[in-house]
């Protein structure tokens, strides 16, 4: 395998291609206030008390709720009339989404940030590269 110096208008190409890529993630952020982040959990509630049928039945009652882990491990939960359901789904998936941008955004912009060698400045002091 041949050792080729990568040519400036390649490297140039490749930083071009990452600012693409870039771009297009960032346009795809969902740019809102509707972003949830932790996890929801469907529960189970029995017994809440001696007298109710549904509980003494072994059925007990549903109940959604909506877990937050914070610094620390204290963990916090909110429970959620069924209606807010839907709307809790979605702002954990825009939450997700804007998660797993936010990562690839990331990892381009390192790779931006990482001095590609060009034709001519392997003996050049680092500082001087272009």
């Amino acid at each position: 395998m041949t050792n080729l110096p990568k040519s400036i208008s390649f490297i140039r190409m490749i930083h071009a291609q990452a600012i693409r890529a870039r771009q297009k993630l960032v346009d795809r952020l969902p740019v809102t206030g509707e972003i949830l982040r932790g996890s929801l959990l469907h529960r189970t509630v029995r017994p809440h008390g001696p007298k109710c049928a549904k509980c003494a039945s072994g059925e007990g009652h549903p109940l959604n709720v909506l877990t937050v882990t914070y610094p620390g491990g204290r963990t916090r939960q909110f429970s959620l009339r069924p209606e807010l359901v839907p709307q809790v789904r979605h702002w954990l998936e825009n939450y997700k989404n804007l998660r797993e941008a936010l990562e690839e955004i990331c990892e381009l912009n390192h790779h931006l940030l990482r001095r590609e060698e060009t034709p001519g400045d392997e003996d050049a002091p680092r500082h001087h590269r272009r």
